[in-house]
């Protein structure tokens, strides 16, 4: 059964983050998607060259947000937060932000290709740092914290591309797994806080 979509603006921070979690499953298909993208570049720079894989990475990426979208629906969620959900412009933020700084990991891959996924990693990191606020989750600190700390040995060892991209991958992948396994997650019928 499809949980309702607010029907009510959201009044507090508590009834926006309800609302995002509520529409986009806890946020966890986007991280599955997430991270099955990575494993693909991951198979791509083993299988072909890093080259290819940091373009994998990169227009893959591309399609991250819309295959979430349709697994949230697969799942029985809208995909689609309240219109006026105030979370929504840091969302957009976060994707501008991001975005600014995939041109600037494309950049030191110039320099050096096996940069390129601990840049990345960096990158995500930190952004999934904002969706802690975004869904009200304390977890994704922990995924932002597990990403950047991944990133660090990576750099320092000169890892492979294919050792970057597929650690990227598995850490998304568990813990989409994590966050889709989460006891209280916001459910159809979750009790929504006062104002909705």
């Amino acid at each position: 059964m499809t949980p309702a979509p607010l029907s009510i603006t959201p009044t507090t921070i508590a009834d926006a983050q309800l609302d995002m979690r509520i529409a986009y499953y806890d946020g966890a298909p986007g991280i599955v998607c997430s991270g099955l993208v990575w494993l693909i570049a991951g198979m791509v720079a083993l299988n072909l060259s890093a080259k290819h894989a940091v373009w994998t990475l990169l227009i893959g990426g591309m399609f991250i947000h819309p295959a979430a979208v349709l697994l949230n629906k697969l799942l029985g969620r809208s995909g689609k937060h309240h219109p006026a959900n105030p979370l929504a412009s840091l969302a957009m933020a976060s994707t501008f932000w991001m975005i600014m700084c995939l041109v600037l990991a494309y950049g030191v891959s110039m320099l050096r290709i096996e940069w390129f996924f601990p840049a990345v990693l960096l990158i995500i990191g930190g952004r999934y740092m904002t969706f802690a606020t975004l869904y009200g989750m304390r977890i994704y600190w922990a995924i932002g914290i597990a990403l950047g700390a991944a990133a660090y040995p990576l750099f320092a060892m000169g890892a492979s591309p294919a050792a970057g991209a597929l650690a990227g991958g598995a850490i998304e992948v568990a813990f989409a797994i994590a966050v889709f396994l989460m006891p209280g997650r916001a459910a159809p019928g979750s009790a929504r806080p006062a104002g909705i």
